[in-house]
């Protein structure tokens, strides 16, 4: 367990110092909206689904392999333009007993507990991610009874930080893109989703289906007799464009660059992408490119690409999150980036789904390498509807 300063002085000090700060961003920053859809009966305070609506992931934060935060600036900078929520991945192997020491899982529960902090004194809502690597995965697959108890361990130890903060402004998502098959996912699910309501009485759950978390995958997942839950999905298709340029040379898809969005067979830059491949023999990157040609005819292939989550909402009227989802940004072109990034958004707030992009300041990121500031464009293409 974390060791947290449980002195009720230095508790209380803390508590008003957060209240105090909280009051004061939130009077000069935009509030989160009340509801994000008025006209879709939820199971979920309207208030939490209204943080959820906009927001973004602070990858490498906490799950990196040191703890790097954002800037304040930046944060009350994003904040200021209309964020309302972060995604707080939080690596899984660097608190689970498991995988690191006790010391080293009480760093990392301390540095959450300060990111919470700070976040929270900005104004935001905060999802807290267990968000597992090669090693849980591999466990997860083989062992189920010592993977549940490692998920058990870890929720037991961050729901003694997230108890020190006001419950209804941090939300719980129990496992990043779970690796395993659909039925037994769904079962270890609900056991865990009961352990942590048991450690956290108030908190909103978020949780996801198998499969990379993907809209198709959500039709095989019954929702949790749990009433207090948000379901998340993630999107990055089509991935022969949201991927191009990818970073691991052995994969085909790093061999595609400059791919426009939408993609259309009789484009010439689609064609010259195309001919290149054939010339230079890469044969699985054409395939991919292939396929996505073939995938992209129907002019609204978003919409064919989430209708499954869409249907699934109007059959359980429960609240969706796209929280990933993103592209690739030093090999696609600029306004193809923000145009997909804007039809995501659009059909995210047609169907009252929150979303937060993936991610920050690295590969995905919303934030300008070479100022470091945020993306104009990026901003305008997620944010230009409110």
């Amino acid at each position: 367990m974390p060791t947290m300063d449980t002195r009720p002085n230095a508790n209380a000090r803390k508590m008003k110092r957060l209240a105090i700060a909280t009051a004061i961003s939130i009077s000069i920053l935009p509030p989160a909206p009340a509801n994000a859809c008025a006209s879709l009966t939820h199971t979920v305070p309207p208030d939490r689904i209204g943080a959820l609506s906009r927001g973004f992931n602070a990858d490498g934060w906490i799950n990196g392999s040191k703890s790097t935060p954002p800037s304040a600036g930046l944060l009350r900078q994003l904040r200021k333009a209309g964020m309302t929520h972060v995604r707080l991945p939080v690596s899984a192997e660097h608190i689970m007993p498991r995988f690191a020491a006790k010391a080293e899982r009480d760093d990392r529960l301390h540095a959450i507990d300060r990111a919470l902090t700070e976040l929270l004194s900005l104004g935001y809502y905060i999802s807290v991610d267990l968000h597992p690597g090669d090693q849980f995965n591999r466990l997860h697959r083989q062992d189920p009874v010592a993977s549940m108890q490692e998920m058990k361990d870890a929720w037991t130890d961050l729901a003694q930080v997230i108890r020190s903060h006001p419950a209804d402004r941090i939300f719980a998502e129990l496992l990043n893109e779970p690796d395993l098959g659909a039925d037994r996912w769904q079962v270890e699910v609900e056991e865990l989703a009961a352990v942590v309501r048991r450690l956290l009485p108030g908190t909103t759950l978020i949780v996801g289906p198998v499969n990379w978390q993907r809209a198709d995958s959500l039709p095989d997942f019954r929702p949790l007799s749990d009433l207090n839950v948000v379901y998340a999905i993630h999107f990055y298709d089509p991935m022969a464009f949201t991927h191009q340029g990818h970073w691991d040379p052995k994969e085909p898809l790093h061999s595609i660059r400059g791919l426009p969005y939408p993609i259309h067979a009789d484009d010439p830059k689609v064609q010259e992408i195309r001919q290149q491949l054939l010339d230079e023999n890469r044969t699985a990157a054409l395939e991919m490119l292939d396929r996505a040609i073939a995938g992209s005819r129907d002019k609204t292939r978003i919409d064919k690409w989430l209708e499954p989550a869409a249907a699934w909402q109007q059959r359980f009227a429960r609240p969706i999150i796209i929280n990933e989802f993103g592209v690739l940004k030093a090999s696609s072109p600029p306004d193809s980036r923000l145009r997909w990034l804007s039809s995501v958004v659009a059909y995210a707030e047609q169907h009252c789904w929150g979303w937060a992009h993936w991610e920050l300041e690295q590969g995905f990121g919303l934030v300008d390498d070479k100022t470091g500031k945020p993306d104009a464009g990026v901003l305008k293409a997620l944010l230009g509807r409110r």
